[in-house]
């Protein structure tokens, strides 16, 4: 939904703007070198500003929030069936049953018959090493919950630092119009004896600078650091399904009660209903028979 957000505000705007009598020459003029300009100083400053893993996680995580949504319903489901089938087995036939999936997770086929799971590479590995763990060591449900708390703040540690940098390019970029709008005078500065209608093309073509620097702030690269906050915290959400299941599965809890433990910490809406649950459940156990 990314890119038809950023369509509605380029029609809104520049739409509104020749509605209102404006003429799109004189932006279309300016704009490439104002950007040069804008675009350029922000990027630049963004480099400087950040180590390169921050660099390349703030340009995939930005297309991200441009192009894929966060986890949905029926990726919800099929994480819970991933996970009741893998404590399925774990239950049956115990330690050596489970260890050739999460030892090989691109070669198991319960992993492999899940692969909204296997998308999410942070929730395969979260899986698999905690359950190395539990099954190596003997850990309190209380260890396990503190272990998989620390996992989930590593892993979004750099995400965060990525969303807070591009963060930071939004609330400069008003600021960079401004400087390009400045220089558009001083160059307008050495035009002022050529008359009246020279002077007032280079000063629209400054201020264009200007308005490009707050559009591109609150129109567009506010709002993608905001939608990168709501993927950071829609991915934690979803570690934090696994994390139920995997402690409620130390306490000894049964398969069916561990995925239901999970379940409830679905938000609402993207929530699979206890029906569909119980029946997906059931058709893993009719197919394991």
């Amino acid at each position: 939904m990314g890119f038809v957000g950023a369509i509605i505000v380029f029609v809104m705007v520049f739409g509104g703007f020749i509605l209102a009598g404006g003429h799109l020459s004189i932006i279309l003029k300016a704009a490439p070198v104002e950007m040069m300009i804008i675009a350029g100083a922000a990027l630049g400053g963004y480099i400087i500003g950040n180590p390169m893993k921050v660099i390349k996680a703030g340009f995939k995580l930005g297309f991200r929030a441009m192009t894929a949504k966060g986890p949905q319903k029926k990726d919800y489901l099929e994480l819970l069936q991933m996970m009741f089938q893998l404590f399925q087995t774990f239950r049956k036939e115990g330690p050596q049953g489970v260890e050739k999936h999460i030892e090989n997770p691109d070669q198991s086929d319960i992993f492999k018959a899940y692969p909204s799971v296997m998308k999410s590479h942070h929730a395969v590995h979260f899986i698999c090493d905690t359950m190395k763990m539990t099954l190596s060591t003997d850990l309190s449900p209380y260890d396990v919950d503190d272990l998989m708390d620390s996992d989930i703040k590593a892993i979004h540690a750099e995400e965060h630092m990525a969303q807070h940098a591009v963060q930071s390019v939004a609330e400069g970029f008003p600021g960079l119009g401004i400087v390009a709008a400045v220089l558009g005078i001083v160059k307008t500065m050495a035009h002022l004896t050529e008359g009246v209608e020279k002077i007032g093309a280079l000063v629209g073509g400054a201020l264009v600078g200007t308005m490009l620097g707050v559009f591109g702030a609150y129109g567009l690269i506010g709002p993608t650091a905001t939608k990168m906050a709501a993927d950071i915290e829609a991915e934690g959400r979803y570690l934090g399904c696994i994390k139920a299941a995997m402690v409620a599965l130390q306490r000894g809890a049964p398969p069916l009660v561990c995925v239901e433990y999970a379940r409830r910490t679905i938000m609402p809406e993207e929530r699979p209903t206890f029906d569909e649950l119980d029946k997906s459940t059931k058709d893993i156990k009719k197919a394991a028979a």
